[in-house]
């Protein structure tokens, strides 16, 4: 029905609510990935790996990327050295061959001069200890991640893991965890043992 008025009635308009985005659910917190090992002390890796490495010399560790401890042996005066390293790696530095996701924690065995006599003797011969051991310990072995081998590089055999993904509340848990389960394999293997014995055999030639 008309309006006498004749005026037209304008449309009501409504103001569109401001609406406040959803929260975002709390989780934990990743590792960062250039910090998160030198926020963890090392000190800790000494005691924790010293009783699978019984007669092993420790030193720190802390070039190339690399944090933690080097654990060796050495067979006969200037003629190399055998030894195992555990700890972190915070950038590839001299490690890209690995294709690394740093953070990482990493175990590795290494024989220096790499091809030296001693590192032929030991990786490249194919009954060299170090390259039984990889087949050995690959056959052991089924969960990732598997250990490797560079028989070209200092990371002769090889196992190790990124931290990137880990809540940074629990990287020494986990990370211990890691380096614990790793040289009990290396023990299994009898890698520690044999090494130990040649070293002690070396020297009795010696005396």
């Amino acid at each position: 029905m008309p309006t006498t008025s004749g005026r037209k009635k304008k449309p009501r308009t409504t103001r569109a609510r401001k609406t406040n985005p959803p929260a975002r659910a709390a989780g934990p917190r990743a590792a960062p990935s250039d910090a998160a090992p030198l926020e963890v002390p090392i000190n800790w890796i000494r005691p924790l790996a010293q009783p699978y490495l019984r007669g092993y010399r420790a030193r720190p560790e802390r070039a190339s990327g690399l944090r933690g401890f080097s654990f060796w042996l050495k067979p006969r005066r200037g003629k190399g050295a055998l030894g195992i390293f555990v700890g972190f790696l915070i950038e590839p530095g001299a490690y890209a061959h690995l294709k690394p996701a740093p953070p990482e924690c990493l175990i590795f065995a290494f024989v220096e001069p790499v091809d030296g006599s001693l590192h032929r003797a030991q990786v490249l011969e194919e009954n060299g200890t170090l390259r039984w051991t990889f087949g050995y310990i690959r056959w052991l072995t089924h969960r990732p991640p598997r250990f490797e081998l560079y028989d070209t590089e200092r990371t002769a055999l090889i196992r190790h893991a990124s931290m990137s993904a880990w809540p940074a509340d629990k990287i020494k848990h986990l990370a211990g965890n890691f380096f614990t389960e790793t040289l009990a394999w290396l023990v299994r293997s009898g890698l520690v043992r044999r090494w130990r014995e040649l070293c002690a055999a070396s020297a009795k030639k010696q005396d």
